[in-house]
């Protein structure tokens, strides 16, 4: 589609800067917020309504929050094309409800190579469920729209001001663009560590 109706969003963010800014804008609009741990204990506190991603899945964060996105109900969401008939049947069937946005940025695998963690420690600072939701939303650009840096939500707030709340294809495929290249730089960040440091 062209042009996207933005009605349900997921953040999940490390880098907080911006963003109670930017969700409280969505709130706003009537934009149903979603999100996980730290983010959504933040946005609460300003005072913004937040469904839990728990409460989407129905099933809690585990093995220390190494899993809580990872879920048919999240990706279905995410990786629904909403020009396809049959995948709105199969969303209709199965309860799962789609989202439109995503915001999500990564855990700073940087900072943890530079403080010089073991190696054991340093990879438990390497994000999984982040690259996943990048990843399948800027493959479902032509249905969602993902936003991988703070530095986006202006642009994005501009243009979804402009268009009654739905955001153009263009947008969405720059973004998505932007973000592939972020997740290749995370990988091969990732790829390098381990290439450097024996066990």
């Amino acid at each position: 589609m062209d042009l996207l109706p933005i009605k349900r969003a997921l953040l999940s963010v490390t880098d907080k800067s911006g963003l109670v800014e930017f969700a409280t804008f969505l709130h706003g609009r009537g934009v149903e917020l979603v999100s996980t741990g730290g983010t959504a204990r933040m946005l609460s506190e300003a005072g913004l309504k937040v469904t839990p991603v728990s409460k989407v899945t129905g099933f809690p964060e585990i093995l220390g929050g190494r899993v809580k996105t990872l879920h048919p109900h999240i990706h279905g969401g995410i990786l629904a094309d909403k020009d396809n008939p049959e995948h709105l049947a199969t969303l209709k069937e199965l309860g799962i409800v789609a989202f439109d946005l995503i915001v999500v940025n990564l855990y700073n695998f940087a900072e943890a190579a530079r403080k010089g963690l073991d190696l054991k420690a340093a990879v438990e600072e390497i994000d999984i469920g982040g690259p996943c939701m990048l990843r399948a939303t800027a493959k479902n650009f032509h249905s969602m729209l993902v936003l991988p840096d703070p530095a986006d939500y202006a642009e994005a707030t501009a243009e979804l001001d402009a268009s009654d709340m739905r955001v153009g294809l263009d947008f969405r495929r720059r973004m998505a663009a932007k973000t592939f290249a972020r997740t290749a730089a995370y990988d091969g960040m990732i790829t390098e560590y381990l290439s450097a440091h024996n066990v």
